[in-house]
């Protein structure tokens, strides 16, 4: 009796292959489309940055920059120093911060009156110029501002930043100024940090926590070739401090 031949196996379909390329290639969209960089809060990147960083003076031999492994219990515990170090908590308590002043500011943010953002320095409270005072002028309308300058003495009462130290710095366009008053722009530049501190003390902010600086066009956010350059380059910005400017 003959043998029956023994039938090869089909080869597997493939077909499901293309279905799970286009989930994968959906899911990637979607996280994609998830994922805002203007949400990156610098401020507490910056801090965890500096909580990283070991100080030169205080390492004996070279240290290795790769090859090393640690254990998971060893992972773990370098994970909960890294979360206890008052830099990062200051990190924290600054991102906070920033989210109540742009709650408190929305109305003078929509106008663009003030903007809030955070670099190297710390958190960064823009007072624009064109609003504050009149063209050539340090001087601050007191009666049209009052409220927001009240609002600002308050915001630097708030439990996350009432330790720390402030700066405020004068700014202008590369427009010379030179009369009887302000021979120059550094000289208006500074009148106007040394009027918005003035005017913050009398709505009971302390003025020790304070320093203010003048740098004329010195340091544009744009170019000066255009009106609204110009506009945006006459500021003053309040900014509550990174512990490394104090």
């Amino acid at each position: 009796m003959a043998k029956k031949e023994k039938k090869e196996p089909g080869k597997p379909s493939t077909a499901w292959q293309g279905t799970y390329g286009d989930m994968i290639t959906l899911m990637l969209c979607f996280f994609v489309m998830l994922y805002d960089p203007s949400e990156v809060d610098t401020t507490a990147v910056s801090q965890i940055q500096s909580s990283l960083s070991i100080p030169t003076d205080s390492i004996e031999q070279p240290v290795p920059t790769g090859g090393q492994s640690l254990t998971m219990g060893r992972l773990a515990d370098l994970g909960n120093s890294i979360m206890a170090l008052p830099a990062v908590e200051k990190g924290k308590s600054l991102s906070l911060a920033k989210k109540k002043a742009v709650s408190l500011f929305a109305p003078e943010i929509k106008s663009n009156k003030i903007t809030v953002t955070s670099d190297e320095r710390g958190l960064v409270i823009t007072l624009a110029s064109d609003s504050f005072f009149a063209e050539g002028s340090a001087e601050i309308d007191v009666d049209a501002y009052r409220e927001i300058l009240l609002k600002l003495s308050q915001f630097f009462e708030e439990p996350e930043i009432a330790n720390r130290r402030f700066r405020i710095e004068g700014h202008t366009d590369n427009t010379p100024v030179s009369n009887e008053r302000f021979p120059s722009n550094w000289e208006l530049s500074a009148a106007r940090s040394v009027n918005v501190l003035h005017y913050l003390a009398e709505f009971g902010v302390d003025e020790k926590k304070f320093s203010v600086a003048g740098y004329a066009d010195t340091r544009p956010m744009f170019s000066n070739d255009t009106e609204e350059g110009k506009a945006y380059n006459r500021r003053v910005d309040i900014i509550i401090l990174d512990e490394g400017h104090f």
